[in-house]
């Protein structure tokens, strides 16, 4: 009995550290909609086209490299030399940022206060593109991303545990890692939300985009700010992502696991977005080691959206998000 409960609880870190993971995912869609109102259903696809960039410059990948040989009969797929890790990250954040300005230029400033609809439809057809034009820079097949993150099991909260409890606790180092890192992103977007001009610029043009600009603030600053911040947010989420389970087109999927995430947590909180990903997380693990069994298991594919139909039907702002009351 008492290696059951052990392994409940490590069943539930595990589903809190995968939390985590989600909870990177639901941040840029927070940090867009939360700016813009617009439900970015292209975020997954950026967290992939970031991933996708990253290796393809540590590689020293010729960018377009098929259709170039192609067209003109050569051979280069390759430069012939790597980037370091660092570097290579920031040169994606610069091309993650062009992305924002170029999202701005070419189909924001045309749907400046329409409706959300017609919003929303246009960040599908980005989604498609996006992930049309990945495949067609880097390559469609699986890559290794490796930025020199830990890996593997950590031994130290094994040997701890074991000397504790008699029982050690299997804990992925980059699952910790990650943690970290949305603790830290969580902290900084807060701070950046809450106290910054720039913070309370996002928000204003979220409640009315007619009245930000009458107030004189620029609209189109403001949405290659936000974009570029989600930018940014993507390729964390990539890189811990892609360093986990490789970067392939399946990545741009974790989009639908981040949904119930802010069903949860709500579209404008981004705190929210943490705590709804650890309640995803370890909801669902837990939900699949005590009644899986009983059910034929598989409910880790099903739990989420259960659990996100409920909150629509008694909480539909989530646990932190905004009450909008409109006048009709």
């Amino acid at each position: 009995m008492p290696d059951t409960i052990f392994f409940a609880l490590e069943v539930m870190m595990n589903g809190l550290m995968a939390g985590v993971m989600y909870a990177l995912v639901a941040l840029g869609f927070v940090l867009i909609f939360k700016a813009s109102g617009i439900f970015n259903y292209a975020q997954g696809v950026l967290a992939l086209f970031a991933a996708l960039t990253l290796v393809g410059v540590m590689e020293g990948q010729v960018p377009f490299a098929h259709l170039i040989n192609a067209i003109f009969g050569t051979n280069y797929h390759h430069f012939g030399f790597t980037v370091p890790a660092v570097a290579a990250i920031l040169i994606t954040v610069a091309v993650m940022t062009l992305l924002a300005v170029l999202v701005e230029r070419l189909i924001l400033k045309h749907l400046v206060n329409q409706e959300p609809i017609i919003l929303f439809m246009a960040t599908i057809g980005l989604a498609y593109f996006l992930e049309g034009l990945g495949d067609v820079m880097w390559g469609a097949d699986i890559k290794r991303l490796d930025v020199g993150l830990p890996k593997g099991v950590s031994e130290s909260i094994e040997s701890t545990t074991n000397a504790w409890f008699g029982y050690g606790f299997f804990i992925d180092r980059l699952d910790i890692v990650a943690a970290v890192v949305a603790a830290l992103l969580v902290l900084t977007l807060t701070v950046f939300s809450q106290y910054s001009k720039q913070g309370r610029a996002l928000r204003a043009v979220a409640d009315d985009h007619q009245a930000a600009l009458s107030v004189g603030i620029s609209l189109r600053f403001i949405w290659v700010l936000v974009w570029s911040i989600a930018g940014v947010v993507a390729l964390v989420a990539g890189i811990m992502w892609g360093s986990k389970s490789g970067v392939q087109f399946s990545l741009s999927l974790i989009a639908l696991k981040a949904l119930p995430v802010l069903m949860l947590g709500g579209f404008t909180s981004i705190p929210g977005a943490i705590v709804g990903g650890l309640i995803i997380g370890m909801g669902e693990k837990l939900f699949e080691f005590f009644v899986g069994p009983l059910v034929g298991g598989a409910t880790e594919n099903w739990f989420a959206y259960v659990l996100a139909l409920a909150f629509l039907v008694f909480r539909p702002q989530g646990l932190f998000g905004e009450r909008i009351i409109e006048r009709v």
